[in-house]
Formats: structure tokens, C-alpha cells, sequence
């Protein structure tokens, strides 16, 4: 992500074009530096090219969808990725949590509900280094991440999650505390946080049956293995 002193660039990917100028009017009130994208090609040559902070990409677009977008966009860049959908069932926002979305929202959405949820994002602590754990090192001012000595390469939300179990490796901490730590106070949506949880298990190449870095706590949350 750019230095906090420079503007924020967000890049938003929508073939509504009433749908991307409105949001685009309430992002730029922030201060926030925005291109609206109509099409997902086109969104993605912007995105090499200006590399933006955050990504509002819509799920529904014509020709290459947006999952497909988000997966291409996850090969060269690590911007926060909020998704949009018009559907309502819960595999799609699983799927695009899987394939390195960060969050969604689901249309018709608030405009001030997107600020907000961009507000949360870019508050997450990004200050000093922790040594997690055995095995495994967190470099928060660096952000990033080496298991067995090998460096691994995370989303920002991925990243934010462990940042925050290894805040207090040992510790158990509950859904409701790593969601307003990462999403934001308000967010209650459980799903997230296991999806993310997967995908990082699946990079860290660590076991849920035998976890030597990330521990379930079954009706709780999960805590940063410290044996």
C-alpha cells in the first residue's frame, strides 16, 4: 500500500456506469484519489499501472466476471479487494472470499456503508515486528511473513488476521474481536473470518487437524500456536 502521506487510490471496476459515478462522488469526498473501470480488462491494465490501494469490483460483469478479474488481479497485486454482488446466496460470497476478495457487500448497498467498510480497512495497524512463534515470523512494519524460513505470500487481509493472533501468540481470540480488528467495529459476519482462516492455513501449509501455527478453539475462535 502507497505511504499514508500520499493520497489513497481506489480503483473501481463496475459496468453500471450510474453505479461506479456514484461511488465515485462518495469515495472522493474522503480525499481519495478514484478511476472507475467499466469493464474488467480494462480495470486490470489500470491496476498494473497505477497499482491502486483498494479495488471495488463488481461480481456481474460482462464477458471475464469478476471472480476471474479478482484472480488475475491477485497475480501481481495485494490491494484490498472489496467485492459487489447482486446475488444473495452465500457460495458466492464464499467464492469470492477464496479467491482473495478481502470483503463484499452485497447490492443494492449504502454508499456510506463502503466508506466505511474502506475507512476500517486502511486503519489496520501497521506498526512494529512480532516473532510469532516457532517456525514462523510475522514482520509487521514489512509486512511479511516467512514460515520454515520460507517467505510466504499473503493477501492484506490473510496478513491482517495473523498480525492480529500474533499480537498475543498463546491467546485465544473470538471471532467477534478479530472481526473489529480487521473489518471494523458493527461487522458480524463469522463466515469471513473462516474463509480467511482456510486460505491462510492452506499458504502457511499448516494442518487445522494437527495445527503447528494457526488452533481452532472450537465455539470460540482461534489463537497462534506458541509450543
Amino acid at each position: 500500500m502507497s505511504d499514508r502521506s500520499d493520497p489513497v487510490r481506489i480503483l473501481v471496476i463496475d459496468d453500471e456506469q450510474p453505479i461506479g459515478e456514484l461511488v465515485r462522488g462518495y469515495l472522493e469526498r474522503e480525499g481519495w484519489l478514484v478511476s472507475v473501470a467499466t469493464d474488467g480488462d480494462e480495470g486490470l491494465r489500470h491496476a498494473r499501472e497505477h497499482r491502486p490501494d483498494v479495488v471495488v469490483l463488481d461480481l456481474m460483469l460482462p464477458g471475464v466476471d469478476g471472480t476471474e478479474i479478482c484472480r488475475r488481479l491477485r497475480t501481481f497485486s495485494d490491494a484490498y479487494v472489496i467485492m459487489l454482488t447482486a446475488k444473495s446466496e452465500e457460495v458466492d460470497k464464499l467464492v469470492g472470499l477464496a479467491i482473495g476478495a478481502d470483503d463484499y457487500m452485497t447490492k443494492p448497498f449504502s454508499p456510506r456503508e463502503l466508506v466505511g467498510r474502506i475507512r476500517a480497512m486502511l486503519r489496520r495497524p501497521r506498526s512494529s515486528t512480532v516473532a510469532a512463534t516457532a517456525g514462523l515470523e510475522v514482520d509487521v512494519a514489512r509486512r511479511a511473513v516467512r514460515a520454515d524460513d520460507r517467505p510466504i505470500e499473503l493477501t492484506r487481509t490473510e496478513f491482517d488476521i495473523l498480525a492480529r493472533l500474533a499480537r498475543e501468540p498463546g491467546v485465544v481470540v473470538d471471532r467477534p474481536s478479530l472481526l473489529a480488528a480487521v473489518w471494523g467495529p458493527g461487522y458480524d459476519d463469522d463466515h469471513v473470518v473462516d474463509v480467511h482462516i482456510a486460505n491462510l492455513r492452506r499458504k502457511l501449509d499448516d494442518d487445522p487437524e494437527r495445527p503447528r501455527f494457526v488452533e481452532t478453539v472450537r465455539g470460540v475462535g482461534y489463537r497462534l500456536v506458541t509450543r
